[in-house]
């Protein structure tokens, strides 16, 4: 009887804390959070390459005015080459140039393209390439890699002749893309002006 006595007690008491539901919840912790980024508005500088630092250079395009090129000075950097940066994003388009010297350097260059790019394979969930026809008449390639890479977003340009325009968004760091969307589609409009607007000098 005294069994009983501190039994039922430990019954009742059970019975009066699973009443509420009949399926057992599991813990979930919450995603984690990201700060919202506030955009600015996209605005270009039509005169960036009218600057004696870019003179005689054989392209021009429109560069967003919250960006600022330089020319390359890396290593492995070659005559023309520049970099737009986006300091506040700590993103950066790499361009490098080629001067057309007949076809076969124009499929040695687009298959060198192909290779940068599909070198994100290992992490890339995707690659999706769009061939595209811009307001000067030339032929674009563009390439959009999803996934945690180093870069998201790729094109190259060119007149099949004369000129080869090939360019790159790259972040310090290829880990939580999901957290970069807002920059790399900021960005990446500014890459589709920079398309829209590049000419041959």
């Amino acid at each position: 009887m005294k069994t009983l006595t501190y039994i039922l007690p430990l019954l009742l008491s059970c019975l009066f804390f699973n009443c509420g539901t009949s399926e057992s919840v599991a813990y979930l912790p919450k995603p984690r959070g990201y700060h919202r980024l506030e955009m600015p508005t996209h605005s270009y500088e039509k005169n960036a390459f009218k600057n004696n630092q870019f003179k005689g250079y054989p392209y021009s395009f429109e560069v967003a005015k919250n960006a600022s090129i330089i020319p390359d000075d890396s290593f492995m950097s070659e005559p023309y080459w520049v970099e737009v940066q986006y300091p506040e994003f700590k993103a950066t388009v790499d361009i490098s140039y080629k001067k057309l010297a007949n076809f076969d350097s124009l499929i040695g260059y687009t298959n060198t393209s192909n290779v940068l790019t599909f070198k994100h394979n290992v992490r890339a969930t995707a690659i999706d390439e769009y061939t595209i026809r811009t307001p000067k008449g030339y032929t674009a390639v563009l390439y959009e890699i999803e996934g945690d890479v180093p870069s998201q977003f790729q094109f190259f340009v060119t007149d099949s002749t004369e000129h080869f325009f090939r360019a790159a968004l790259y972040f310090p760091s290829s880990t939580q893309n999901d957290s970069l969307a807002p920059i790399i589609d900021y960005v990446k409009e500014d890459m589709i002006h920079m398309i829209n607007t590049l000419e041959w000098q």
